[in-house]
């Protein structure tokens, strides 16, 4: 997706980045254009290495209150599943935050083998799909059994991670001061968003346990092959939370098989409650990170819009 967050990386840095890390070459390089927040290039290498290359937003851009440390995040926990082995994610290769090289801080790790999920369901049978998607269940738990002691974003600490229900009110009104800053017009009044989430925040009382949550687990963040799950990416927006606002909770979701890797079946009426507030939290970033990111994509734009005024009435009608 084209914006205004990603950093564009001419053949002599990417050169430059390369012999840093490796004392070789780029022989290729591709720019992916599928990614939403940073840069990524795929290279293939003088000494037959197939690396990629994902490069943090300019620092003059604008971001989003939630969008803290989201590098630093990515690569703290996709080292972490690659020293346990629980959980499939590239290896890491390479990390510097120095910006001697780039005014920006880039990584470097191992291109999986295989396509996005969402590129090569199409072409898989529905037997290979439930297979699919009841071990990105399976994962998704191995995931979400790493608990931590504070709750809100992975890499970030703020005053308010002391329960799930502080910190979560924390993370959607960011997002609702962003869109007011920006300028957003939403499907009602920024302050009857506030009233109507305020009414329903007594529900996440029950969570008392900080999982990791990758949040962001859709479709194209896992990597398949031959039916099989080769790995996970995109980490970058991990936090300490309750494992319910992951994505395939959502009202994007929508897998049987998904739930019963899991284990989940049924959900109690604060659950339920609980899922239809991570709902709008996510329409609304969806609609108002289009201001910030400056899409060209006006199908987007526009289709994010009516996302959240959908949304907007299903979570009024809980």
């Amino acid at each position: 997706m084209e914006g205004v967050n990603k950093v564009r990386i001419n053949q002599k840095d990417l050169n430059r980045i390369i012999r840093n890390a490796f004392d070789c070459d780029v022989k290729t390089g591709t720019e992916l254009t599928d990614g939403w927040a940073n840069a990524a290039y795929s290279l293939e290498l003088s000494d037959g290495r197939s690396v990629v290359l994902k490069v943090a937003p300019p620092k003059g851009v604008k971001l989003m209150r939630y969008e803290r440390n989201m590098m630093k995040t990515e690569v703290e926990i996709m080292k972490h599943f690659g020293a346990s082995g629980d959980v499939p994610v590239p290896r890491i290769h390479f990390y510097d935050e120095s910006e001697s090289i780039l005014p920006v801080p880039y990584f470097i790790m191992e291109k999986l083998h295989g396509y996005p999920y969402n590129k090569a369901s199409d072409t898989m049978t529905p037997e290979q799909r439930e297979k699919v998607e009841r071990r990105l269940g399976e994962l998704n738990r191995r995931i979400n059994d790493v608990k931590g002691s504070r709750f809100g974003l992975y890499a970030f600490e703020s005053p308010h991670d002391g329960s799930w229900r502080e910190a979560f009110r924390w993370l959607i009104g960011g997002v609702l001061e962003d869109g007011r800053e920006a300028g957003v017009v939403l499907p009602a009044q920024y302050e009857e968003f506030e009233r109507e989430i305020d009414q329903r925040l007594p529900a996440l009382d029950g969570v008392s346990e900080p999982s990791l949550v990758h949040w962001d687990l859709w479709a194209g963040n896992v990597f398949v092959l031959g039916g099989e799950i080769t790995g996970l990416i995109d980490f970058e927006r991990a936090l300490w939370g309750d494992p319910l606002i992951e994505h395939y909770f959502s009202h994007f979701g929508n897998s049987t098989s998904f739930e019963q890797g899991y284990g989940i079946s049924t959900m109690e009426e604060d659950a339920r409650i609980r899922r239809c507030l991570y709902d709008l939290y996510l329409d609304l970033i969806l609609a108002i990170e289009c201001s910030f990111r400056q899409y060209e994509d006006r199908n987007h734009v526009e289709w994010a819009a009516r996302n959240l005024a959908e949304g907007w009435e299903r979570f009024r009608s809980v």
